[in-house]
């Protein structure tokens, strides 16, 4: 694309870095931004720019946070017995958005595949051993996406808490194998969490 401005064409570059943006996306983005009111894209950019420099991560969870602890963990009202072992804060955000569960989270920050040369060390795994061995947990949630590379780190994970004594389950197999859970739809992702199985089970199966 050629644009009449130096500055235009650098805007739509920079749209079109972000996941799924194409130029033409990018193109319609900057010429909206380009309609709005200065002190409207002023707000726009100084969100970006604390959002950036501003967010934390919670010292408990790993989740996106404001301030040292998320709210979720600060969150007394919750079952702090309860914890769901997920890849990011797109699985927490899908999770939550069923409004079924209402235990705890612990974010690995991705999920073991020696092909990308990510293995447990790279993970939070550590911090959810400690977690455990605190012993207010009662059950592990594995909520992960059901890949080769999550059932790996599911069982990787299985075999460093199983003599901790607590209840290990896994979502129910109502999401389909080889899909992420970011993708599947609030209904579907909800009665996955409700109708959780024990994860021996799932080891039977292979």
């Amino acid at each position: 694309m050629n644009f009449s401005s130096k500055l235009i064409d650098d805007a739509v570059n920079q749209f079109a870095t972000l996941p799924g943006i194409g130029k033409k996306t990018a193109l319609r983005m900057v010429l909206h931004l380009l309609k709005k009111a200065p002190d409207e894209v002023e707000s726009f950019g100084n969100a970006m720019t604390r959002m950036r420099n501003e967010i934390k991560y919670c010292q408990t969870c790993h989740n996106i946070s404001d301030a040292a602890q998320c709210e979720i963990c600060s969150n007394h009202s919750r079952n702090h017995s309860l914890l769901c072992v997920v890849e990011d804060i797109r699985d927490v955000i899908a999770i939550e958005s069923t409004n079924q569960y209402n235990g705890l989270y612990h974010l690995l920050g991705g999920i073991i595949s020696p092909m990308e040369g990510i293995g447990p060390k790279d993970l939070n795994i550590e911090s959810l051993v400690q977690r455990v061995s605190a012993g207010e947990v009662k059950e592990i949630i594995m909520a992960l996406s059901t890949t080769m590379e999550g059932d790996t780190t599911n069982f990787y994970l299985y075999k460093r808490l199983k003599d901790f004594g607590l209840t290990i389950s896994t979502i129910a197999r109502g999401i389909a194998v080889g899909d992420e859970l970011e993708y599947a739809d609030e209904v579907t992702l909800g009665r996955s969490i409700l109708q959780r199985t024990p994860y021996e089970n799932s080891l039977m199966l292979k």
